[in-house]
C-alpha cells in the first residue's frame, strides 16, 4: 500500500521510509501563511491550526488523486497558546528563540489522511519542550549553525539535529517532534491493511 506524502519535508519523508512505509511524495503547495492569518482572524488556536493545515494538504492533493491515500501534515509552536510563525529572516529567528527562551512551549503536530477529497483519519499530538535559559549569544552560536534556507523552511530549531542542545527537557516522542507522529499512523495504515 503506496501512500503519497503531501509535504516537502525531507525530514517527514525520512520517518516515513525508517519505518517501510512506501510511499511517494506530492507536495500540496498550500499557502500556509494565507491559511493561519484567515484562521487567526477567527480566533483559531495553534492546535486548531495544525489540524486545519494537515487537512488543507491532504485534501488538496487527494481530490487529484483517485483512490490514493494522501498523508498531510503540519507541525506548529504553541507559546501560551499563541502561534509562533516559522521566521522569514536570520534575525527573526533570534527574535523567536529569544522568546522561547527558559519558557516552556509546545510542538504540536498534526497529521490527516485523506482518500478521493475527503479526511478519513486524522490525529493531533503535543509535545512538551522547555528551553534551557541561554544567553544571546548561545543563541546566535546556534543559528550561525544552521543554512538559512533550513532555518527558514523547518523553524527555529531542528530537535534531530543540534537542536536538542536548546532544551533542558522535552517530553513528546522524537518522530512526532520532528513532524510525523508516526506510530498512529503505522497503527492505522496497519488497520486498513486487513
Amino acid at each position: 500500500m503506496k501512500i503519497i506524502l503531501a509535504s516537502k519535508s525531507g525530514v517527514r519523508k525520512q520517518i516515513l521510509d525508517k519505518y517501510n512505509i512506501d510511499n511517494e511524495v506530492i507536495i500540496s503547495n498550500v499557502d500556509e501563511d494565507e491559511v493561519k492569518q484567515s484562521l487567526l482572524a477567527e480566533g483559531a488556536n495553534p492546535r486548531s491550526i495544525s489540524k486545519n493545515l494537515a487537512e488543507i494538504k491532504s485534501i488538496k492533493v487527494s481530490s487529484k488523486q483517485p483512490d490514493r491515500l494522501v498523508l498531510g501534515a503540519d507541525s506548529v509552536i504553541s507559546l501560551n497558546d499563541e502561534l509562533i510563525n516559522k521566521p522569514n529572516s536570520r534575525e527573526e529567528a533570534l527574535e523567536i528563540l529569544k522568546k522561547l527562551n527558559n519558557s516552556k512551549h509546545y510542538l504540536i503536530s498534526s497529521v490527516c489522511i485523506s482518500k478521493n477529497g475527503a479526511m478519513i483519519w486524522n490525529y493531533t499530538d503535543a509535545s512538551e519542550l522547555k528551553m534551557k535559559n541561554l544567553t544571546d549569544e548561545d543563541l546566535t552560536n546556534y543559528l550561525n549553525k544552521i543554512e538559512t534556507e533550513t532555518l527558514l523552511a523547518y523553524g527555529v530549531y531542528q530537535i534531530e539535529a543540534d537542536g536538542m542542545m536548546l532544551f533542558e527537557y522535552v517530553k513528546g516522542d522524537r518522530d512526532s517532534i520532528m513532524g510525523l507522529p508516526i506510530k498512529e499512523i503505522k497503527s492505522y495504515i496497519d488497520k486498513l491493511k486487513k
